[in-house]
Formats: structure tokens, C-alpha cells, sequence
């Protein structure tokens, strides 16, 4: 690592740039990136999915949020970058940072295709003072990377109208609607899953999350999509072609921008990277807003919420599996965090229309849990041992849609402290999918019903309550969040609508000891409508046992063990179908009333 650091100050030196930016982002500012946009990863080593490295001639530092702050500690050792642990008293902001380091009339490199458009402006205002100009086509890791993975090309296939529930005509139509209600003239959209939610596609071309490298243009009359044409086979294109969709070359859309000329542009500055923004001519107006797909893809259609449900059966399924699987093998076999992993991955595999993981599994054991996200490798890998917990957070992409679920399993005897929390979580969780609350809340106004049982006990958790969750997509989806505290490069609080998915995950980390986190699903519907306005609740998709075993029921109160034990009785009567004979009456068991 720091014989990579010295050669890129070299490189610097070279083009004359005093300060060096490398986001954790591809050209579509997706939250995970493919193998060839690693350069923050190759150049700190820094393993995590989101974070940021400014380097200077004297200084290196990364810049990550909580979820990460134990993660990067290990990972930076050494490395030459001092960890910046954002949201912290006393840290300063990366625009700060850079107002303070750069010199008068100094330059900050950065390549333009992975800053967004948005963070781009920023910088601007905030050393227009200091009359710092950028180098911002500046790939100065990817020249130094030798080896560097190319650019994926997955084969592109189509989503049929029974999983998608509405026909990507019809979508369209509504975009070009919103865009006459906007009064753009050209929309330019480069969010990879809002283009492929757009033309009822998917692809592979992202770890996890079935999209395919793209960006599109779209006027009232017309519909240009950017891809590798090597990853259309003839029935997609001939697809396309029925939609009026005009195939052109990946990187054309750089040229194809600069040809706008009086047109009302709309796109959205923090999802759009600054080079493409930069391409657009003086005389076009920008209209900054959120890419209207990103609500309609949001709001669930009934045909994938039922999708959803018989997607969370299957999945709930592997998962039930796993527990008991787990269960009855821990200190009887050699079980390690990556091979309990392995297995869970092998169970899902049975399921019909499984396609792949939602996301890296969380796989846990003891105090590698509190680091909330943390990912074992050969190195870190913990053997099981029948004592303590476990904390697994998993999910699927089925054809009939995503899954994300957690659980947190006693392996053997526990704590009373480990017991106690663990308690608390399980209580939070269910507060939170048994909430009623007038049409018009957010996730700002929601998040308290689950904090409520740690704060009043002093207890904490360092990341957001509840995300947004795609059909077939990325498994973190806004613009429905639920969090405390609102981030608003994050644009993930709006009004919570009927159809749209959450996540409910509280957590405690205590570092050096354990971790608990437990995770369902919820779907929002109507409940009531009174004088007072139309209530709202949550539908649980996921079902899995909570493991009694590490329950302190003397915590609970009287409604906690009425939603626990609803809860159960739900898990049992849709999961014990799809269960031997054994494993049924092990479900049985672990989800009778307490």
C-alpha cells in the first residue's frame, strides 16, 4: 500500500496536482461497484463499500461513515491513510479538508466519471476562493493499476410481464409524462437500476444487483440507450427495437451530450457524475430533480408484491433450514464463519428461481459482530464454538424479487448482558413492523418506535433503522428510508407509500464482545381511514424464527411477547411446509408461545 501511494504522488508530481480524490464509485454512482472500479480498494486497502481517499504530497486520509469505523481501523494499519470517521466531533468534511490543505491557485485531480455531479459543484464553490482548478479526467489509479479487470459485459435478458407486473411501454409513457409535468426536453438518465426497471431488463453486471452498464436518453419522441451491443443477444434487441429503443456504443453518451444545445435537461446532480454534466453545453437550463423512476420503482405493484411474499417463502425456507441446520451441528462438526456461510448459499440454491445473493453475507461469530458489516476472509475466519452468538445477514435475488433478512442465533450458553440485548433488538423489530401511523409519515418519524427500547436503557446503533429494498434490484433503494437522522445526499426519507418495501434492523455492537442484529422485511398498506386520515401499516415479508433461546422474556412487555408470538405463529403455519419431517417439528418447537 504505500509503495502505491508513493507512485501515485509520483503521478501527481508529474501532471502538477496537489491533491488527489478517489470516491468508492463506478461511472453511475451505484452503491456497489464491479472489480474494475476498485481503485480506492487497491490503493488503501480498505475492503468496505463505502468510503473515500483524498491523497496529497504529504497527507493520505480515508473517509468512511460508522458502519465501517472498526472495519477500516484493522484495514488501515500501516497502509499510510489515517481513517477520518465521518459524523464524528471534530472530523472535518472532505470539502473542508480540501479547503484547508490545497494552496492558492492549486490543482485537485480527480477522475470525472466517478464524482458526482453534485459533490463536483460543491468543490467548485468551496475553493473558487482559493482559485483551485480541477484535472478532471484524471484516471491516475487505473494508469498505475497494472492487471486492472476489464469493464464486465454480461449478457442483457428480459424480465417478463408476470414478475415485472407492468409493461415497459407503460413505464415509459409515465416517464415522458413526468417530464412534460417537469417541462424537460431531455431527460438523461445513468442510475443503473432505474434503466433496467425502465425497460423490464436485467443483467449482471454489478455484484449482486442484476443491472446492466448503461445510460440512457429519452425525448418525448425518442429513446437512446448506451450499452456494449455484445451483451444484446437477438431477442433483446429485437425487444428494443419493439419499444423504440436506439442502441448506441457505451461511451458515446460523453459526445452525444455535448450535441444538446436549448434543450431543458433533466437529471440529478448527485446521481450523474461530473463529466457527463460537463459535457453539456452553456445554453441547455438543467432541471435538477430526482429521476422520477426512482418513486414509480419504489411504489410496489401488486403483482410484485405477491412476487415478494412467494420470494420471501423460499427464502425464509433456506433460512429455517440454516438455523436448524446450525443448530444441531455446532460442536459436533467444524463450523466456521465461512463455510456456515457456504452452506446458507447451498440452501438457497435449491430454491427454484434463485439467481445469486442480494448482497456479501454478514456471516459472524462473537465479537467479529459488532462490526456491523463485517466480511470474513481466510485470515479473520472464526470457527463456531457452542457458546455465544452467531449473527448472520443474508438476502436472495429470486425472479420473484429480493430478499434481506438477519438473524442472530445463541450457539450455546450466553451472557446475561448478550441476553439482555438481544432481547431489546427483538423488541424493537417488532415494534417497528407493528406500527400505525397517519398517511404522510417518514422514516424520520418512524424510527424512534424501534429505537425506543435502547434509548431508554442508554443503547445505540450507528446506522439507520430501515432502507428501501428493489424487485430484482439493489437491495438498498430509495427514496423510503428509515433513520433518525437525515442525510440528504442519501434522498432515502420520503412519505412512506403503500407498496413500498423496508427494511426493520435494529441492532447493538458492543466492540470486542458481540453483535446483534435482527432484520425482516415490511411492506407498507392502507389500515383504516378515520376522520383523521388515512392510517397506514406494515405486512411482514420475511419469516424466520427468533431464536427463544437467547430471550429474556422478564424484559418484554405484555404487547412484545403478543407480537412475538403472533409473529411466530405466522413463521410456522407458511415455513413448515417447505421442511422434513425433522425440521418441522424442530420449527414447532422454536416458535411455540412463551
Amino acid at each position: 500500500m504505500n509503495e502505491r501511494l508513493e507512485t501515485l504522488r509520483g503521478l501527481m508530481a508529474e501532471r502538477h496536482i496537489d491533491a488527489y480524490l478517489i470516491p468508492t464509485s463506478d461511472f453511475h454512482e451505484s452503491e456497489y461497484v464491479g472489480e474494475h472500479f476498485g481503485c480506492r480498494k487497491f490503493l488503501t486497502g480498505f475492503t468496505g463499500s463505502a468510503g473515500t481517499a483524498v491523497v496529497t504530497a504529504c497527507e493520505a486520509g480515508l473517509w468512511t461513515d460508522g458502519r465501517y469505523f472498526v472495519q477500516a481501523a484493522k484495514e488501515l494499519e500501516g497502509s499510510g491513510f489515517k481513517l477520518w470517521k465521518m459524523g464524528q466531533e471534530g472530523v472535518p468534511a472532505i470539502e473542508e479538508y480540501l479547503a484547508e490543505k490545497l494552496p492558492q491557485g492549486g490543482v485537485l485531480g480527480f477522475d470525472g466519471r466517478v464524482v458526482n455531479s453534485r459533490m463536483g459543484r460543491e468543490l467548485e464553490d468551496i475553493l473558487e476562493e482559493k482559485q483551485v482548478t480541477f484535472a478532471c479526467e484524471e484516471d491516475l489509479v487505473g494508469e498505475m493499476w497494472t492487471g486492472r479487470p476489464e469493464l464486465p459485459a454480461e449478457p442483457v435478458w428480459i424480465l417478463e410481464e408476470k414478475y415485472a407486473g407492468k409493461p415497459a411501454a407503460e413505464k415509459i409513457g409515465d416517464l415522458r409524462a413526468a417530464m412534460k409535468k417537469a417541462r424537460a426536453t431531455v431527460h438523461v438518465l445513468t442510475t443503473l437500476d432505474d434503466i433496467v426497471w425502465l425497460l423490464n431488463i436485467r443483467g449482471n453486471d454489478v455484484p449482486n444487483n442484476p443491472v446492466a452498464l448503461s445510460y440512457g436518453v429519452v425525448t418525448p419522441e425518442n429513446f437512446y440507450l448506451f450499452i456494449n451491443e455484445a451483451v444484446l443477444g437477438q431477442e433483446v434487441k429485437e425487444y428494443l427495437t419493439g419499444l423504440q429503443v436506439t442502441v448506441k456504443p457505451y461511451n458515446d453518451i460523453y459526445q452525444f451530450v455535448k450535441s444538446f444545445r436549448h434543450e431543458r435537461v433533466l437529471l440529478e446532480s448527485s446521481r450523474i457524475n461530473y463529466a457527463i454534466r460537463n459535457n453539456l453545453d452553456s445554453s441547455n437550463r438543467v432541471v435538477d430533480k430526482m429521476n422520477p423512476t426512482a418513486m414509480a420503482k419504489a411504489v410496489k405493484n401488486p403483482v410484485e408484491i405477491e412476487n415478494e411474499r412467494r420470494a420471501h417463502i423460499k427464502d425464509g425456507a433456506a433460512v429455517t433450514k440454516f438455523m436448524y441446520w446450525l443448530k444441531h451441528n455446532i460442536g459436533r462438526m467444524p463450523v466456521t464463519e465461512i463455510t456456515a456461510s457456504r452452506h446458507l448459499e447451498e440452501l438457497r440454491r435449491q430454491q427454484e428461481g434463485y439467481l445469486g445473493p442480494s448482497f456479501d453475507t454478514i456471516s459472524a461469530y462473537g465479537s467479529n459482530a459488532a462490526m456491523c458489516h463485517y466480511s470474513a476472509t481466510p485470515e479473520s475466519d472464526r470457527a463456531l464454538e457452542p457458546r455465544g452468538l452467531y449473527l448472520v445477514d443474508s438476502g436472495g435475488q429470486y425472479l420473484e424479487g429480493t430478499t434481506d433478512i438477519t438473524r442472530t442465533m445463541a450457539l450455546g450458553p450466553v451472557t446475561e448482558e448478550e441476553r439482555e440485548h438481544f432481547t431489546l433488538v427483538a423488541m424493537s423489530m417488532l415494534r417497528l413492523g407493528h406500527a400505525k401511523f397517519l398517511y404522510g409519515c417518514r422514516g424520520l418519524s418512524l424510527d424512534y418506535i424501534a429505537r425506543q427500547p435502547l434509548w431508554e436503557r442508554g443503547l445505540n446503533y450507528d446506522h439507520g433503522t430501515g432502507h428501501g429494498v428493489g424487485y430484482l434490484l439493489n437491495v438498498h433503494e430509495r427514496p423510503n428510508g428509515i433513520r433518525y437522522k437525515t442525510v440528504p445526499e442519501r434522498m432515502d426519507s420520503a412519505v412512506i407509500e403503500e407498496g413500498m418495501i423496508c427494511s426493520d434492523e435494529p441492532g447493538i455492537y458492543i466492540e470486542g464482545s458481540h453483535g446483534i442484529r435482527t432484520e425482516n422485511l415490511i411492506v407498507c398498506r392502507k389500515a383504516e381511514k378515520s376522520v383523521y386520515g388515512q392510517f397506514m401499516e406494515f405486512e411482514y415479508l420475511t419469516f424466520a424464527p427468533i431464536d427463544l433461546d437467547a430471550l429474556n422474556v422478564s424484559l418484554m412487555e405484555k404487547k412484545d411477547i403478543e407480537y412475538l408470538n403472533e409473529y411466530h405463529r405466522q413463521v410456522y403455519e407458511k415455513i413448515s411446509p417447505c421442511l422434513t419431517g425433522e425440521e418441522r417439528q424442530w420449527l414447532k418447537q422454536v416458535t411455540r408461545e412463551i
